[in-house]
């Protein structure tokens, strides 16, 4: 459920008047620049009074005048007890060269070098790498078997289709007689 606060019912809902848009130049005026993000996430923290409204493009806070003045207010007291006048600039990427005398070390490192304790997983896992090898060697030659079966029975299917078309050479005639002429046909009677 959404814990946004919400304005008690006597409140006018007419007080609310900026946008997180319009609240932006009111921080920046007062040196201490914020992003639109931030702003919501005051709105949502509670840090200011503030309704949202539903737009066709979603949510938008409204924010009352009065909230955003006293929270730049506690945002320059905090700032004061922290000695710091301004607010700190966005982080910015920094190469450090590292600079020093000693020679390359051409040996290996502190991260290179095996773990004493990671003997026992080392060896676990060789030991499995040794069994999966067995596996691999033992299905390696499952294959070669079947694949000599295969080749036997191929040979034994071409045997078959050769003995089969020599019977049937030899049956044709027999089978497929031609009709007997009645000129060609003996006449018991002669």
């Amino acid at each position: 459920m959404d814990e946004q606060p919400r304005p008690d019912a006597n409140t006018d809902e007419r007080a609310y008047t900026l946008t997180i848009e319009e609240a932006l130049p009111r921080y920046e005026t007062a040196g201490h620049g914020r992003t639109a993000r931030a702003l919501q996430k005051y709105c949502a923290r509670g840090d200011l009074d503030c309704i949202k409204e539903e737009t066709e493009y979603g949510q938008h806070y409204r924010i009352t005048p009065g909230s955003i003045a006293r929270h730049l207010e506690q945002i320059e007291q905090v700032s004061q007890t922290k000695g710091r006048e301004q607010p700190r600039p966005d982080a910015t990427v920094r190469f450090v060269e590292k600079k020093s005398d000693d020679p390359p070390n051409d040996g290996a490192n502190i991260r290179e070098q095996p773990r004493p304790d990671a003997a026992p997983y080392v060896a676990q896992l060789e030991k499995r790498l040794d069994e999966k090898d067995g596996e691999i060697t033992f299905l390696r030659a499952e294959i070669a078997v079947k694949n000599e079966q295969i080749k036997e029975q191929t040979e034994r299917a071409r045997e078959t289709n050769v003995l089969i078309g020599g019977l049937q050479r030899l049956l044709g005639p027999l089978l497929s007689a031609p009709p007997d002429r009645e000129g060609d046909r003996i006449s018991p009677e002669q």
